[in-house]
C-alpha cells in the first residue's frame, strides 16, 4: 500500500485557496504559455496518471482497468505560491483552455499566509468593495427657477484653484506690506494621484508624462501628475514639462539631493511642492519600497544602495514636533522657488485632521491641504494596516470644510481629496460628490492605472502583488521583461481618452445644477443618500 503524502498544518488543498485554476484538457496543445506568463508560479506541466474502468459486454470476460497517462497543467497550492487570479494565463491562451476562478467560500489562505513569522505584505487596495461615495446621488436639478444647461452644448470652465486664495482687500495689504502674494495655480479639478518614479515601471511613468503634456497643449486641460516619494528622472526636471508636475516630497527624502541640484537649471517651476505627512492606505506609517524593485536606476535617482529595502519613517526627522514641521517645511520649501511655488502638505485622513487644518489656516505659506482617505492605494502594506486603519474620506472632507466655513476661510484654503475616488468605476460621481462636500478638487491614482494602463487588481484581493514587483501587466514592475510588455504610448492615449470621458460625465453632473463656470464647491444641497444616519452625519439630505 503506498503511503499517504505529507499533511503538514500549512498544506491546502486547492478548495482552500480564493482563486482555483479551472482547465480544459480538450481544448489544451500544451503550448506552455501560460506557466510561462504566471507572474506568481501558481500552475506548473504535470503528468496525470488516469484509470479507467473497463466492462465488457458479455459474461466471459471480466472486468479490467485501463491506465492513461497524459500532460496537463496542475495548480500548485503551497501558499507561497498561490493564484492571485489575475487572469493572465487566460490572456494568453490561444484556445481559453485554462482561466481562474474565484472560490464560493471563505478560502483558508489567510491563515497561512504569516509563513516564517512574517505578517503578510501586499500591494494594491483594501479587501473593501464598498464604498459610501457611490450611494451618493444628486438630487437638486434646476428647471424653472435656475435653467439647467446643456450638457453638450453650453461652454463650460470647470476648473478649480491650488494655492491659498486671499480676499481682495488682504491681498493689498499683504502686497503693500510685503510686497507678496501666494501664488495660486489654476488646474483641473481632477490630479493624478502620487505614484513614485520606482512603484511604477520606466514605460508606466513615461506613457503618464507623455499623456498629461498632449492633455495641457493639445486639449487645453491644465492637467496635473503628482510624482510620489521617489523624486524625478534627471532629464524631466531640466525639462519644461516640469510645469505639469507636482514634486513630492516625504519623510524619507528619496531623490531629493538631484531635485536641489537641479534647481539652477530648472527652465520651469514645477505646479506645486507636496510634503507628505501620511497616507491613507497605510496611516501611521511612511512609504515602502520592496527591494524587487530597487534595480540600479532607481537606486541611483533615490541615492541609494541597490536592491534594499526602502521604508520612509512615519514622520518627518528633522524636526522636534509636527507642528513645526509642518510650518518650517512649508516656509523652507516656498523659499527655496523664491516663494513663486504653491506648497501644500498631504495628510492622512483621521480623527485629527482638523488639528492641522487649523494651523494651516495660520500659516500664511500653507497652500492647500490634500487629504487621503482610507482606501487609498499603496505599493506595500501590512494587511492589518490596510484592512484595518484609516479614515473615510467623506466624512473627513465634510468635516474640513464645515471647520473652514465655522472660521470664514472656506474660500481661502482650498481642501483636496483621495483616497476611493472611483474605486468601483464611478469616477466623475465620486468626484462631483467629494466637490460638494466641501473639495476643490479630487486625486486619484488606482483609478487611471487600471483606466489607462489595465491593471488588474480589484478589492477582493485579485492580483494586489505591487510590492513584490512582479505585476503581470508591466505597471508596477522594474523588471524589463515584465514592463516592455507595456506601450506608453498606448497609456498615453488611455489617459488622454480618460480625461475626455471624466470631463462629459462632470459636465452631465453639473450642468443641472446650472453652473457653467465654477464648480459647486461645497453644494451639500445638491446631494442626498438613503442612509438615515450617513445623511446626518454628512449634513446632507436624507432621500428614500
Amino acid at each position: 500500500m503506498e503511503p499517504m503524502g505529507r499533511i503538514t498544518p500549512s498544506v491546502l488543498s486547492t478548495k482552500d485557496l480564493p482563486w482555483q485554476i479551472l482547465w480544459s484538457k480538450e481544448k489544451c496543445t500544451l503550448c506552455g504559455r501560460c506557466t510561462a506568463v504566471c507572474p506568481v508560479r501558481a500552475i506548473e506541466l504535470g503528468v496525470h496518471r488516469k484509470r479507467t474502468l473497463q466492462v465488457p459486454l458479455g459474461l466471459t470476460e471480466k472486468p479490467g482497468n485501463l491506465y492513461s497517462v497524459y500532460h496537463g497543467i496542475r495548480q500548485r497550492t503551497d501558499p507561497a505560491f498561490a493564484c492571485i487570479g489575475c487572469g493572465m494565463c487566460d490572456l494568453v491562451c490561444p484556445n481559453h483552455a485554462i482561466m481562474p476562478i474565484h472560490n464560493d467560500e471563505p478560502d483558508k489562505l489567510r491563515f497561512h499566509n504569516n509563513q516564517h513569522g512574517e505578517p503578510r505584505r501586499r500591494g494594491g487596495r483594501r479587501n473593501d468593495p464598498g464604498s459610501l461615495l457611490d450611494r451618493i446621488k444628486f438630487v437638486r436639478i434646476s428647471m424653472l427657477t435656475d435653467p439647467a444647461l446643456d450638457a453638450g452644448r453650453h461652454e463650460f470652465e470647470l476648473r478649480t484653484l491650488l494655492g491659498r486664495i486671499l480676499p481682495p482687500e488682504e491681498i493689498l495689504r499683504v502686497t503693500r506690506e510685503e510686497g507678496w502674494i501666494p501664488p495660486v495655480r489654476e488646474i483641473y479639478p481632477l490630479v493624478i494621484g502620487s505614484m513614485s518614479f520606482g512603484a511604477l515601471s520606466p514605460t508606466m511613468w513615461e506613457g503618464l508624462q507623455m499623456g498629461v503634456a498632449y492633455l495641457n497643449e493639445e486639449m487645453g486641460m491644465p492637467v496635473r501628475f503628482a510624482t510620489g516619494e521617489g523624486g524625478c528622472p534627471p532629464r524631466l526636471l531640466r525639462s519644461r514639462f516640469l510645469k505639469y508636475v507636482i514634486l513630492q516630497i516625504a519623510s524619507g527624502y528619496f531623490g531629493w539631493d538631484e531635485i536641489i541640484h537641479a534647481l539652477p537649471e530648472m527652465v520651469e517651476d514645477p505646479c506645486a511642492i507636496e510634503i507628505k505627512y501620511g497616507q491613507g492606505a497605510k496611516p501611521g506609517d511612511g512609504g515602502l519600497l520592496m527591494w524587487y524593485k530597487v534595480n540600479r536606476l532607481i537606486a541611483a535617482i533615490r541615492g541609494v544602495p541597490q536592491g534594499v529595502n526602502l521604508p520612509s519613517p512615519p514622520t518627518h526627522q528633522t524636526k522636534y514636533s509636527i507642528e513645526e514641521a509642518v510650518a518650517k517645511m512649508i516656509q523652507s520649501m516656498s523659499m527655496a522657488w523664491g516663494f513663486r511655488v504653491p506648497v501644500y502638505p498631504k495628510i492622512s485622513a483621521t480623527s485629527t485632521s482638523l488639528a492641522v487644518l487649523n494651523n494651516l489656516t495660520r500659516n500664511p505659506y500653507a497652500a492647500g491641504l490634500v487629504m487621503d482617505g482610507e482606501d487609498g492605494g499603496t505599493g506595500a502594506a501590512y494587511n492589518v494596516s490596510m484592512n484595518h486603519m484609516g479614515h473615510p474620506i467623506a466624512i473627513s472632507v465634510r468635516d474640513a470644510y464645515l471647520n473652514l466655513v465655522k472660521i470664514g476661510k472656506q474660500n481661502e484654503l482650498p481642501l483636496f481629496a483621495g483616497g476611493g475616488c472611483g474605486k468601483n468605476g464611478n469616477l466623475a460621481a465620486n468626484a462631483a460628490a467629494l466637490i460638494m462636500l466641501g473639495a476643490s478638487g479630487v486625486h486619484s491614482a488606482k483609478y487611471i492605472m487600471q483606466a489607462a494602463a489595465g491593471c488588474v487588481g480589484s478589492e477582493a484581493d485579485r492580483c494586489n502583488i505591487c510590492n513584490i514587483g512582479l505585476c503581470p501587466k508591466g505597471i508596477t514592475s522594474q523588471d524589463p521583461r515584465l514592463y516592455r510588455r507595456l506601450d506608453p504610448e498606448k497609456v498615453a492615449e488611455r489617459l488622454v481618452d480618460v480625461f475626455v470621458s471624466f470631463d462629459t460625465e462632470l459636465k452631465k453632473i453639473v450642468a443641472p445644477l446650472g453652473r457653467s463656470t465654477s464648480l459647486p464647491i461645497g453644494m451639500s444641497d445638491a446631494i442626498g443618500i438613503n442612509d438615515y444616519n450617513a445623511a446626518q452625519r454628512l449634513g446632507i439630505k436624507y432621500v428614500i
